[in-house]
């Protein structure tokens, strides 16, 4: 049996019901932010993962008209959330996008995907080919406090099914040994501005926000809380 399957049967719908659309929004306005830091004006997008499909209806409205937005996730109850979302310009599927020959698009989205896969630089070198420009989303979940905490990755793990964790560092390293060209590469604030019951992630709201005011990769490597956004080729 797979990992892959949790995704497939259901058990993942059971844990995360709302496929996290609540970060939608945060995620869309990074995205295109980083779009038109870089005069980049993409006509065909695909989102690999693509969950209930809200980030790319947040994108679409920041896009040209003509843009065809394409979204591909191997979760069927994902993809019956993604397809309320379907317009002339918007489609999904269900299938996986490594082994279904659907062409190249201008722009390929890679959000909070790899830390899900058993074999992430696989899925990478699958990915190179098939797109110009690639947009990804890393969840830093390595920091000090998530380490000296005794269940602090478990508790990622156990609560969003992560199987790998990354830093800055790693991240980058990684599309890099998989012969990405590192375009550019910011911290997002749209994890730790996004509703949440976890009273944790609460009190370190205010930390994380001073900390990172006064160094950036000190506060996130200490207390993490943010994405990593990077713009790769």
């Amino acid at each position: 049996m797979s990992f892959e399957d949790i995704y497939r049967t259901g058990t993942y719908q059971e844990m995360a019901p709302s496929w996290h659309v609540e970060e939608s929004a945060g995620k869309a306005e990074e995205i295109a932010r980083l779009l038109r830091g870089h005069r980049l004006t993409p006509h065909s997008i695909c989102e690999v993962g693509c969950g209930a499909g809200e980030v790319l209806r947040k994108l679409q409205v920041a896009l040209p008209d003509d843009c065809e937005l394409t979204g591909y996730d191997i979760s069927p109850q994902a993809i019956e959330l993604a397809r309320q979302r379907e317009n002339e310009q918007l489609h999904v599927y269900l299938g996986d996008f490594r082994t279904d020959d659907t062409g190249t698009y201008d722009m390929l989205l890679v959000l909070d995907v790899l830390e899900h896969l058993e074999d992430y630089y696989a899925f990478l070198r699958s990915l190179k080919a098939r797109g110009t420009y690639k947009v990804f989303f890393f969840p830093l979940d390595l920091s000090v406090q998530s380490v000296i905490r005794p269940h602090g990755l478990l508790h990622t793990r156990d609560a969003y099914a992560h199987l790998h964790y990354f830093t800055k560092e790693t991240a980058i390293r990684a599309l890099q040994d998989t012969a990405y060209e590192v375009l550019d590469a910011v911290y997002t604030a749209d994890a730790l501005n996004s509703p949440t019951d976890l009273l944790g992630r609460r009190l370190l709201k205010l930390p994380r926000k001073v900390a990172f005011a006064l160094n950036h990769d000190l506060a996130v490597h200490l207390l993490g809380g943010y994405r990593l956004l990077v713009l790769a080729r």
